[in-house]
């Protein structure tokens, strides 16, 4: 049976000048003055341009050339109303997504989710470390089978050894890397009447190549493991500003919520812009020169180079390498909060790895298992339509949740969605729907 639900309250008030700053709507003041930092949709959004999301834009773009470039600006709102939502989920009840189920849905739900997510994180970081070491490889002459043990390695050390202040820091700068795209395409020099046209005129063939390739943008910009890792690293930050216990972490204020809301769309624009130079640049080259089968972010930069110059290559293959390492350690550890919160273990990265044994052992599973993927014999762009498939059935359904939590009062109190918002989020919940059953119907064909 369900928990009951617990209602969440204000932040801990100390003083008189606190009670009167929440009042107005100001933050509670923290120890140093400090507020929350802003980049945290910078780092959600950049890992959403991993390296498998990147193959399946290049793969768009040089089949299908820049008519397709509206998808992206499309679902830009539905993407922040995704991370937003679950941002404040994280902000307003202290803590993680999958804790919040765990309080107030059954445990058939639970882990009903639970595993869909868990295979989905460890396949998708499976094939990231593979396009990670096949993009390294094009750089430097090193084994791939040595850079993939490597990756994996230096992943799993960051995720363990480092603080979330560590890593925050680290995965900012890798996301300013995906900055090289936007190069790489100019480099291209694309048709500019070509693509104005391709972006503010939608153009969708009814055949089974096109719908395909649409579904799976849809599935690709709206990954489900950014839902959780958002709502976790909400909870992270206010750990860092001093709100280690729960009563101290429930609720929130207007004013921190208008930050978070400004932070999120800040960093999914970011990742649009990059989406869509990574389509604009394969499409302004691969597809001109008929170069449309293209499968994985490494063959594209492979690709690239007698098109449109080693220069091109070199940009490509190192924003695959560097988002790669965002967003590997974002899956494998956004996997073991998921499992730590629904069995209730304690776990954290401003912990001592000593202190949350259950918590680091379960990182360094998941990423050794990531890494095993790709000494197995196992076709990582199957390995990757699996995934799509499990998630594509979960994702919908984990979005429905979210989607029930935030307009449930006895969870959200009074930040339960506005009009406006509960209509952007419903839509997203449709078009997730929408999409998974498309991407069954071409399964099954």
């Amino acid at each position: 049976m369900a928990a009951e639900p617990i209602p969440p309250v204000e932040r801990r008030k100390k003083n008189p000048k606190d009670e009167k700053r929440l009042r107005a709507g100001v933050s509670k003041p923290v120890p140093g003055g400090r507020f929350r930092s802003l980049g945290l949709g910078l780092i959600t959004g950049a890992s959403d341009d991993d390296p498998a999301a990147i193959g399946t834009y290049a793969a768009v773009g040089a089949s299908l050339g820049p008519s397709f470039l509206w998808t992206i600006p499309a679902l830009l709102p539905m993407m922040y109303a995704t991370v937003y939502l679950c941002s404040k989920v994280g902000q307003v009840t202290g803590e993680g997504l999958f804790a919040v189920i765990r309080k107030h849905y059954p445990r058939w739900l639970l882990f009903s989710i639970l595993a869909c997510a868990l295979i989905g994180n460890v396949i998708e970081a499976g094939a990231d470390i593979g396009g990670m070491s096949a993009a390294l490889h094009l750089l430097v002459p090193i084994p791939q089978w040595l850079l993939v043990l490597c990756i994996g390695l230096a992943t799993a050390a960051l995720q363990i050894l480092g603080s979330y202040k560590t890593l925050k820091t680290v995965f900012r700068w890798l996301a300013l890397v995906l900055l090289a795209y936007v190069a790489a395409a100019f480099l291209a020099k694309p048709n500019l009447s070509e693509v104005l046209r391709g972006t503010f005129v939608p153009h969708l063939r009814f055949d089974s190549h096109s719908l395909s390739m649409l579904v799976a943008i849809v599935g690709t910009t709206l990954s489900a493991y950014l839902y959780s890792w958002q709502s976790n690293e909400e909870v992270e930050e206010d750990i860092s500003l001093g709100r280690r216990r729960l009563t101290d972490r429930m609720g929130s204020t207007k004013h921190e919520l208008e930050h978070s809301r400004l932070d999120v769309a800040a960093g999914m624009t970011f990742a649009s812009v990059i989406t869509y130079f990574i389509m604009l640049s394969t499409a302004a080259t691969l597809f001109k020169a008929g170069k449309h089968d293209i499968s994985t972010a490494a063959e594209a930069a492979q690709a690239l180079a007698p098109v449109a110059g080693k220069l091109s290559e070199a940009l490509f293959a190192l924003g695959v390498f560097s988002v790669g390492f965002l967003a590997v350690p974002i899956m494998t550890t956004g996997a073991a909060y998921d499992l730590c919160q629904s069995f209730g273990w304690k776990h954290g990265l401003h912990y001592h790895p000593r202190e949350v044994k259950g918590f680091s052992i379960s990182i360094a599973i998941f990423t050794a298992l990531a890494v095993g993927l790709n000494f197995m014999g196992i076709n990582p762009m199957r390995a990757l339509v699996l995934s799509s498939i499990v998630q594509g059935v979960s994702t919908p359904f984990l979005m429905l949740l979210i989607m029930l939590i935030t307009t449930n009062g006895n969870i959200m109190g009074r930040w339960r969605n506005t009009r406006p918002l509960n209509i952007l989020g419903w839509l997203s919940t449709a078009a997730m729907f929408a999409a998974s059953l498309a991407l069954l119907i071409t399964f099954m064909k």
